[in-house]
């Protein structure tokens, strides 16, 4: 039998959006006459933020306990539950039938808008529930008119034009006619006009996207680095050495690359293979502490989320940063980016080289947890929102 799913893939955007709509509201009318989920009690202090709604990677929770650090501040992290995907730790939550229930809508706006001074809404995406709106831009202008400051908040493939990129980057995954690429690049332009529309402050989680957001702040992914620390083994103290790929997304992060090089050295028996899938994040810290190398990416010329806990752990990671990116982190922090460069091209040489001295490779992956704790233990990321935060600012 054909999926209501399968159906709404082959009607014209705008009525697929409509009808997936409808069903949200249609399945949200169980909700209707049942209790709210409770909203979070929210402290009295001089400034008080709301982070949401995405919570890409956890990092809405862990920038909300980094906001937390900083004197009169208090934060809170919401996200939207969806089924099939990864629940990161949060503040609070609903599911998306929820979020598609007017009265949970209603609610959720009043305890926003009456509750907090100011908003950092991630990725353009709605605050106050799925009514058929593309984006939250004229939620930004209610968040003003109730006297709060927002600020916008990108991740990275919710920015990043792939046309540009694709100039950029040798390696890029971006195609044209490819359906991924064509959907994000319509996505980035239109979000590109939004922010400029929009008037607010902008952050972006990696340096990479500065290309796409000139005016944006960098705003450095956050971990807390005690749980990789303390799961992680030593390094090559197995028979063979285990390395590890743990793709968010296998079109982007080049995973075909990555499975058939890695695949072939593991035939060859020098190392151990691990491609990882279907781990909750709470049971990742023993996952990549039991690899030796971690191979993070090879299209992007980034680092992000993953690659920090990696380096956290003490792994060697091993990635497509790109020069570019290396440079921008040298000039905004003076710290060099300690993870091994490699492409499509170079990933098996780059494996191999590592392991032919595996004490200099060692060596080398020391410098994995100082760059953490410096950059992205959360303390830097309390910095960057600090003169936007600051209570003598505050409405």
């Amino acid at each position: 039998m054909t999926s209501a799913r399968t159906l709404r893939d082959h009607l014209p955007t705008p009525i697929a959006r409509t009808a997936g709509a409808v069903r949200r509201r249609l399945k949200g009318l169980r909700y209707s006459y049942a209790q709210l989920p409770e909203f979070p009690q929210v402290a009295d202090t001089p400034v008080r933020l709301f982070i949401g709604p995405t919570n890409s990677a956890g990092q809405g929770y862990a920038w909300a306990r980094a906001a937390d650090t900083i004197e009169g501040v208090s934060a809170v992290s919401f996200s939207v539950h969806r089924k099939g995907q990864f629940q990161f730790k949060d503040d609070y939550g609903v599911p998306l039938n929820w979020f598609g229930q007017s009265r949970w809508q209603r609610a959720q706006e009043k305890h926003v808008l009456g509750s907090y001074t100011h908003v950092l809404m991630e990725s353009l995406r709605p605050l106050f529930g799925a009514r058929g709106l593309k984006d939250g831009f004229t939620e930004i202008q209610q968040l003003k008119d109730a006297g709060i400051k927002p600020a916008l908040l990108f991740h990275g493939s919710d920015i990043r034009l792939p046309s540009r990129h694709a100039k950029r980057e040798r390696w890029s995954p971006f195609i044209p006619g490819d359906p991924l690429t064509d959907r994000l690049e319509a996505q980035a332009a239109r979000f590109a006009e939004l922010v400029e529309a929009a008037d607010v402050p902008v952050f972006v989680s990696t340096v990479d996207l500065l290309d796409d957001v000139p005016q944006a702040q960098w705003l450095p992914v956050a971990i807390d680095p005690a749980p990789w620390a303390q799961a992680a083994r030593p390094l090559f103290s197995t028979d063979r050495p285990v390395v590890a790929h743990v793709p968010s997304s296998a079109q982007l992060k080049g995973s075909d690359v990555i499975d058939e090089v890695l695949t072939g050295l593991a035939d060859s028996g020098l190392v151990e293979y691990r491609r990882i899938s279907g781990v909750t994040h709470g049971q990742m810290p023993a996952v990549i502490g039991d690899a030796d190398i971690v191979v993070d990416q090879l299209r992007i010329g980034l680092y992000g989320v993953a690659a920090a806990e990696a380096l956290a752990a003490g792994r060697l990671v091993v990635s497509y940063v790109g020069s570019a990116v290396r440079d921008q982190v040298r000039s905004l922090t003076g710290r060099e980016v300690p993870i091994v460069e490699a492409d499509p091209d170079s990933l098996g040489g780059v494996i191999t080289d590592l392991l032919s001295d595996r004490t200099a490779a060692a060596e080398q992956a020391t410098a994995g947890p100082a760059f953490v704790a410096e950059l992205h233990d959360g303390r830097r990321s309390a910095r960057a929102l600090t003169d936007w935060l600051d209570p003598k600012e505050s409405l």
